[in-house]
């Protein structure tokens, strides 16, 4: 027969072994809470203040009067002013421009004298979603921008469009195909997730099975345990690579405009970062349950901030500051540019500093946490 008196005892047991247990204790009250965070206050598919440059060959009123539409739209900041080609392709190339307007020589004087002349907006759609709501919000600002311009002895130009064509180039994506940008950014969100689980694992099994002190019997160095784990994984991470750009080449038609030798090397030092932080949770996990949930706690941030799933520049700025922090987000930026932007070793380097970086703090934590383990 059910004794209360007992199944109270069991559940007040149960509560005190959740309370001691602290990573499954963590999970209840931090993924809430994270999830809170982030999809409250980081997370916003309107991206405003979005980094635009401006080559103004002209230095007339209707262009100024455009580009100070753009400004107070807040759509667009302007960072740069370029004053060559060259600047313009850099600027997009790298991502430090999400837009460029080019005003051209003589434009002014030319919407005066009725010609229609062109207006050139060029805009990275390697990421559509960034871009699509502040293109949408331009051809209002232009036509809003010239009728004020055309004031006084103009006043009789002014029409109910802009007397000038606006003239769109969605660069990188003219087609503003999302799998262009979902297909290269699962390479790194998959590297992301398994490479890291499956090294959350590796010590923990050990120690679990009871085979740990056959391993420390063994003539190693922690540096030599370490890489002895990490490496199969390595190998296993290029498969996964390999058949992702097999079915973004063949299934999706994703260009690949750059150096597939580049980006092999960038994936090595990229997955050796993520095993590295798989490595240094399966030294501070004391059971495989206790491993994955510390995994999850780095990937939910990684997806969620890094630029896969929303639009990094629509985050608040201490959002974005956690984002530069994790390797997912330069990775995405990596086989982005790369595989849509041709990008060179020049264009990538600043991201691939920063994954190198990551990958040495995450290794030394590593090694040195082994080094408690093993004592």
């Amino acid at each position: 027969m059910l004794s209360l008196a007992r199944l109270a005892a069991m559940i007040f047991k149960e509560f005190v072994q959740i309370r001691r247990d602290r990573p499954t204790f963590g999970m209840i009250v931090g993924i809430p809470l994270l999830q809170l965070l982030l999809f409250g206050f980081a997370i916003n598919s309107d991206p405003k203040h979005l980094p635009t440059g401006v080559l103004d060959a002209d230095h007339g009123p209707v262009g100024r009067a455009v580009v100070a539409a753009m400004r107070a739209s807040g759509y667009f900041e302007v960072v740069a002013d370029f004053v060559s080609e060259a600047e313009v392709e850099d600027a997009l190339a790298t991502g430090k421009t999400q837009f460029v307007v080019t005003v051209p020589a003589d434009f002014s004087r030319r919407v005066l004298r009725g010609e229609r002349p062109q207006l050139l907006v060029e805009a990275d759609a390697t990421d559509p979603a960034a871009a699509a709501n502040a293109l949408s919000a331009l051809e209002k600002l232009a036509d809003g921008a010239a009728a004020r311009a055309l004031a006084g002895p103009s006043a009789s130009l002014r029409r109910a469009a802009a007397p000038f064509d606006l003239v769109v180039h969605r660069r990188y994506n003219p087609e503003g195909e999302t799998a262009f940008n979902i297909v290269p950014g699962l390479m790194g969100v998959v590297l992301t997730m398994t490479m890291v689980i499956m090294t959350c694992l590796a010590v923990t099994r050990e120690r679990e099975r009871g085979t740990m002190e056959s391993l420390l019997a063994l003539p190693l160095r922690p540096v030599e345990v370490m890489l002895g784990k990490i490496v199969p994984y390595i190998l296993i991470g290029y498969v996964q690579v390999l058949f992702i750009l097999v079915a973004a080449k063949f299934l999706f038609a994703v260009p690949m405009q750059g150096s597939l030798i580049l980006l092999s090397a960038a994936t090595i030092v990229f997955i050796t970062a993520n095993l590295a932080v798989g490595f240094t949770f399966s030294t501070i996990a004391a059971n495989q349950l206790q491993a994955v949930q510390m995994g999850f706690f780095f990937f939910l941030p990684s997806i969620m901030l890094s630029g896969f799933m929303f639009p990094f520049r629509g985050m608040p700025v201490w959002a974005q500051t956690v984002g530069e922090c994790l390797p997912l987000t330069h990775f995405l930026r990596i086989v982005r540019g790369i595989l849509l932007k041709g990008s060179g070793g020049a264009e990538i380097l600043a991201d691939l500093l920063a994954i190198a970086a990551f990958l040495a703090v995450a290794g030394a934590v590593a090694l040195r946490r082994y080094r408690v383990t093993l004592d």
